[in-house]
């Protein structure tokens, strides 16, 4: 069994905006042009959507329209709580789960806390998935995530 990937950030800005621009706002700071299917072909993905509400998807509008289903939300927790069912470009069955936690430090900074898990979900290729992700959130989440809330 693999452990999990966490990573953890401080953001400044208050729990309910990070939570919003995490949530709301993934099209504006999400890194479209190289994590996403329409990347996997060399394109620009034009959106990311994570429809705020359990049992709401998360899904691309690729660079030709095309929607692609990233995964689902499982758990919808406004302002302090997200779980995604995580499958970009894969079956449901292949969903591994990304969970995030907002923490509110004070009324001006947040620590969000990003744990993904359940590589067993990809079976053989766990731990090239695994390695993969782990490197993939530092930009997605630790770098374009955290400039997002520093605007």
């Amino acid at each position: 069994m693999l452990n999990p990937i966490s990573k953890s950030i401080e953001v400044p800005c208050d729990q309910e905006h990070a939570f919003t621009v995490f949530v709301n706002e993934v099209t504006t700071w999400w890194p479209l042009a190289k994590n996403s299917v329409s990347a996997m072909g060399g394109e620009v993905a034009k959106k990311v959507v994570i429809e705020p509400k359990k049992g709401g998807e998360v899904y691309e509008i690729g660079h030709d329209d095309t929607h692609h289903t990233w995964g689902s939300v499982t758990r919808f927790d406004p302002h302090k709580h997200l779980t995604l069912d995580w499958h970009i470009g894969l079956p449901a069955d292949n969903a591994s789960e990304v969970d995030v936690q907002f923490i509110a430090i004070d009324s001006k900074k947040t620590r969000v806390e990003l744990t993904h898990s359940r590589w067993e979900a990809f079976g053989d290729k766990a731990e090239t998935m695994r390695n993969g992700y782990d490197q993939g959130w530092v930009g997605v989440f630790e770098e374009a995530f955290k400039n997002a809330c520093d605007k």
